[in-house]
Protein backbone atom coordinates (compact mmCIF):
# COMPACT_ATOMS: atom_id res chain seq x y z
CA UNK A 1 0.00 0.00 0.00
CA UNK A 2 3.04 2.43 -0.07
CA UNK A 3 2.37 3.93 -3.79
CA UNK A 4 -1.39 4.19 -3.08
CA UNK A 5 -0.43 6.02 0.45
CA UNK A 6 2.53 8.08 -1.10
CA UNK A 7 0.19 9.03 -4.73
CA UNK A 8 -2.05 10.68 -2.09
CA UNK A 9 0.17 12.64 -0.16
CA UNK A 10 2.13 13.36 -3.32
CA UNK A 11 -1.44 14.72 -4.99
CA UNK A 12 -2.26 16.86 -2.35
CA UNK A 13 1.36 18.21 -1.67
CA UNK A 14 0.88 19.48 -5.62
CA UNK A 15 -2.40 21.01 -5.20
CA UNK A 16 -0.36 22.77 -1.77
CA UNK A 17 2.29 24.00 -4.08
CA UNK A 18 0.02 25.22 -6.39
CA UNK A 19 -1.68 27.48 -4.45
CA UNK A 20 1.72 28.43 -2.75
CA UNK A 21 2.14 29.43 -6.69
CA UNK A 22 -0.73 31.79 -6.61
CA UNK A 23 -1.01 33.22 -3.34
CA UNK A 24 2.63 34.48 -3.97
CA UNK A 25 2.60 35.27 -8.06
CA UNK A 26 -1.02 35.48 -8.91
CA UNK A 27 -2.07 34.78 -12.37
CA UNK A 28 1.63 34.42 -13.44
CA UNK A 29 2.03 31.72 -10.88
CA UNK A 30 -0.37 29.41 -12.13
CA UNK A 31 1.26 29.93 -15.81
CA UNK A 32 4.51 29.19 -14.28
CA UNK A 33 2.72 26.20 -12.85
CA UNK A 34 1.14 24.61 -15.84
CA UNK A 35 4.79 25.35 -17.28
CA UNK A 36 6.75 23.68 -15.16
CA UNK A 37 4.01 20.24 -14.44
CA UNK A 38 3.69 19.75 -17.89
CA UNK A 39 7.36 19.51 -18.44
CA UNK A 40 7.85 17.66 -15.04
CA UNK A 41 4.90 14.85 -15.73
CA UNK A 42 6.11 14.04 -18.94
CA UNK A 43 9.59 12.72 -17.95
CA UNK A 44 7.81 11.02 -14.95
CA UNK A 45 5.30 9.03 -17.22
CA UNK A 46 9.04 7.34 -18.45
CA UNK A 47 8.53 5.20 -14.87
CA UNK A 48 5.64 2.81 -14.25
CA UNK A 49 4.30 1.91 -11.17
CA UNK A 50 1.69 -0.88 -9.49
CA UNK A 51 -1.09 1.08 -8.15
CA UNK A 52 -4.29 -0.22 -6.73
CA UNK A 53 -3.17 -3.25 -8.37
CA UNK A 54 -2.77 -1.94 -11.57
CA UNK A 55 0.00 -0.80 -13.87
CA UNK A 56 0.28 3.00 -14.36
CA UNK A 57 2.64 5.41 -15.07
CA UNK A 58 3.78 8.39 -12.60
CA UNK A 59 3.32 11.82 -13.74
CA UNK A 60 -0.63 11.13 -13.34
CA UNK A 61 -0.99 13.97 -10.30
CA UNK A 62 1.00 16.23 -11.56
CA UNK A 63 -0.71 16.28 -14.40
CA UNK A 64 -3.71 16.54 -13.36
CA UNK A 65 -3.20 19.51 -11.31
CA UNK A 66 -2.47 21.66 -14.99
CA UNK A 67 -6.30 21.18 -15.39
CA UNK A 68 -7.38 22.45 -11.91
CA UNK A 69 -4.51 25.84 -12.91
CA UNK A 70 -6.57 26.08 -15.82
CA UNK A 71 -9.93 25.84 -14.45
CA UNK A 72 -8.93 28.65 -11.75
CA UNK A 73 -7.36 31.02 -14.51
CA UNK A 74 -11.06 30.54 -16.38
CA UNK A 75 -12.96 31.06 -13.46
CA UNK A 76 -10.75 33.99 -11.50
CA UNK A 77 -9.64 36.09 -15.16
CA UNK A 78 -11.82 34.80 -17.86
CA UNK A 79 -11.13 32.07 -20.97
CA UNK A 80 -8.52 34.10 -22.97
CA UNK A 81 -6.31 33.91 -19.95
CA UNK A 82 -6.97 29.94 -19.41
CA UNK A 83 -6.42 29.66 -23.27
CA UNK A 84 -3.24 31.75 -22.98
CA UNK A 85 -1.94 28.93 -19.86
CA UNK A 86 -2.62 26.27 -22.49
CA UNK A 87 -0.42 27.28 -25.25
CA UNK A 88 2.71 28.39 -22.73
CA UNK A 89 2.33 24.49 -21.56
CA UNK A 90 2.47 23.23 -25.13
CA UNK A 91 4.81 25.53 -25.50
CA UNK A 92 7.34 24.86 -22.61
CA UNK A 93 7.14 20.87 -23.39
CA UNK A 94 8.01 21.46 -27.40
CA UNK A 95 11.18 23.46 -26.31
CA UNK A 96 11.91 20.58 -23.76
CA UNK A 97 11.99 18.15 -26.39
CA UNK A 98 13.88 20.24 -28.90
CA UNK A 99 16.26 20.93 -26.11
CA UNK A 100 16.86 17.91 -24.85
CA UNK A 101 17.17 15.65 -28.33
CA UNK A 102 19.90 18.45 -29.14
CA UNK A 103 21.35 17.98 -25.65
CA UNK A 104 21.69 14.06 -25.78
CA UNK A 105 23.47 14.22 -28.88
CA UNK A 106 26.60 15.35 -27.37
CA UNK A 107 29.32 13.24 -27.35
CA UNK A 108 30.19 12.81 -23.12
CA UNK A 109 33.63 12.88 -21.68
CA UNK A 110 35.40 9.47 -20.26
CA UNK A 111 34.23 10.98 -16.79
CA UNK A 112 30.97 11.24 -17.50
CA UNK A 113 27.87 9.39 -16.17
CA UNK A 114 25.18 10.57 -16.89
CA UNK A 115 24.27 9.71 -20.85
CA UNK A 116 22.98 6.69 -20.75
CA UNK A 117 20.51 7.64 -17.95
CA UNK A 118 19.15 10.83 -19.94
CA UNK A 119 19.37 8.81 -23.17
CA UNK A 120 16.37 5.85 -21.58
CA UNK A 121 14.63 8.92 -20.23
CA UNK A 122 14.42 11.22 -23.43
CA UNK A 123 15.10 8.66 -25.92
CA UNK A 124 11.36 8.24 -25.15
CA UNK A 125 10.11 11.42 -24.64
CA UNK A 126 9.54 12.11 -28.39
CA UNK A 127 6.43 9.72 -29.03
CA UNK A 128 5.25 10.26 -25.74
CA UNK A 129 6.04 14.15 -25.90
CA UNK A 130 4.10 13.77 -29.40
CA UNK A 131 1.50 11.67 -27.37
CA UNK A 132 1.21 14.06 -25.05
CA UNK A 133 1.10 17.78 -26.70
CA UNK A 134 -1.43 16.59 -29.27
CA UNK A 135 -3.79 15.26 -26.13
CA UNK A 136 -2.58 18.48 -24.05
CA UNK A 137 -3.57 20.71 -26.90
CA UNK A 138 -6.84 18.79 -27.37
CA UNK A 139 -7.95 17.95 -23.79
CA UNK A 140 -7.14 21.26 -21.98
CA UNK A 141 -9.02 23.16 -25.09
CA UNK A 142 -11.44 21.25 -24.36
CA UNK A 143 -11.59 21.48 -20.90
CA UNK A 144 -11.98 25.26 -21.28
CA UNK A 145 -14.94 24.85 -23.82
CA UNK A 146 -16.98 22.33 -21.35
CA UNK A 147 -15.74 25.00 -18.78
CA UNK A 148 -16.68 28.07 -19.78
CA UNK A 149 -20.64 26.10 -21.17
CA UNK A 150 -21.00 25.13 -17.46
CA UNK A 151 -20.77 28.46 -15.71
CA UNK A 152 -23.64 29.47 -18.23
CA UNK A 153 -25.43 26.60 -17.12
CA UNK A 154 -24.39 26.46 -13.52
CA UNK A 155 -22.83 30.62 -12.30
CA UNK A 156 -23.07 30.28 -8.86
CA UNK A 157 -19.91 30.30 -6.88
CA UNK A 158 -21.17 26.97 -4.99
CA UNK A 159 -21.14 25.57 -8.47
CA UNK A 160 -17.66 25.66 -8.95
CA UNK A 161 -17.41 21.95 -8.26
CA UNK A 162 -19.75 21.19 -11.30
CA UNK A 163 -18.00 23.66 -12.94
CA UNK A 164 -14.64 22.12 -12.29
CA UNK A 165 -15.49 18.26 -12.55
CA UNK A 166 -17.47 18.10 -15.01
CA UNK A 167 -14.86 19.88 -17.46
CA UNK A 168 -11.85 18.21 -16.25
CA UNK A 169 -13.43 14.31 -15.95
CA UNK A 170 -14.25 14.27 -19.52
CA UNK A 171 -11.87 16.26 -21.19
CA UNK A 172 -9.12 13.45 -19.42
CA UNK A 173 -10.92 11.15 -20.53
CA UNK A 174 -10.17 12.43 -24.20
CA UNK A 175 -6.49 12.90 -23.03
CA UNK A 176 -5.78 9.37 -22.05
CA UNK A 177 -7.07 8.02 -25.13
CA UNK A 178 -5.05 10.40 -27.54
CA UNK A 179 -1.72 10.03 -25.37
CA UNK A 180 -1.78 6.40 -24.46
CA UNK A 181 -2.68 5.60 -28.19
CA UNK A 182 0.35 7.57 -29.35
CA UNK A 183 2.65 7.10 -26.71
CA UNK A 184 2.48 3.20 -25.56
CA UNK A 185 0.34 1.85 -28.48
CA UNK A 186 3.03 -1.12 -29.58
CA UNK A 187 5.87 -0.48 -27.03
CA UNK A 188 3.62 -2.54 -24.65
CA UNK A 189 1.42 -5.25 -25.05
CA UNK A 190 -2.10 -4.77 -25.22
CA UNK A 191 -3.37 -5.94 -21.91
CA UNK A 192 -0.55 -3.54 -20.20
CA UNK A 193 -1.52 -1.09 -22.60
CA UNK A 194 -5.10 -1.52 -21.59
CA UNK A 195 -4.48 -1.48 -17.84
CA UNK A 196 -2.33 1.93 -18.35
CA UNK A 197 -4.89 3.24 -20.48
CA UNK A 198 -7.68 2.77 -17.42
CA UNK A 199 -5.30 2.89 -14.38
CA UNK A 200 -4.23 6.29 -15.77
CA UNK A 201 -8.18 7.56 -16.20
CA UNK A 202 -8.89 6.30 -12.74
CA UNK A 203 -6.13 7.93 -11.06
CA UNK A 204 -6.91 10.88 -12.98
CA UNK A 205 -10.74 10.89 -11.77
CA UNK A 206 -9.42 10.59 -8.36
CA UNK A 207 -7.17 13.42 -8.19
CA UNK A 208 -9.84 15.13 -10.27
CA UNK A 209 -12.38 14.75 -7.10
CA UNK A 210 -9.75 15.98 -5.14
CA UNK A 211 -8.41 19.08 -6.45
CA UNK A 212 -12.06 20.59 -6.04
CA UNK A 213 -11.31 21.84 -2.16
CA UNK A 214 -8.25 23.08 -3.59
CA UNK A 215 -10.14 25.05 -6.12
CA UNK A 216 -12.35 26.43 -3.82
CA UNK A 217 -9.48 27.67 -1.51
CA UNK A 218 -7.98 29.04 -4.28
CA UNK A 219 -11.46 31.14 -5.19
CA UNK A 220 -10.92 32.57 -1.81
CA UNK A 221 -7.21 33.74 -1.86
CA UNK A 222 -6.58 37.12 -2.86
CA UNK A 223 -2.51 36.91 -4.18
CA UNK A 224 -0.30 39.51 -2.72
CA UNK A 225 0.19 41.14 -5.99
CA UNK A 226 -3.24 41.92 -6.39
CA UNK A 227 -3.69 42.99 -2.87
Amino acid sequence: MFNEFWGLGFALFNFVLLLIMYKFFGKTGLFAWVAISTVLANIQVTKTIEIIGLTATLGNSLYASTFLATDILNEKYGKKEAKKAVWLGFSSLLIMVLVMQFGIKFIPADSDFAQSSLETIFGLIPQIAIGSMIAYLASQHLDVIIFEALRKIFPKDSQFWIRNNGSTLLSQLLDTLIFTSIAFWGVFPFDVWLQIFFSTYVLKFIVSILDTPFGYLAKMITPIDEK
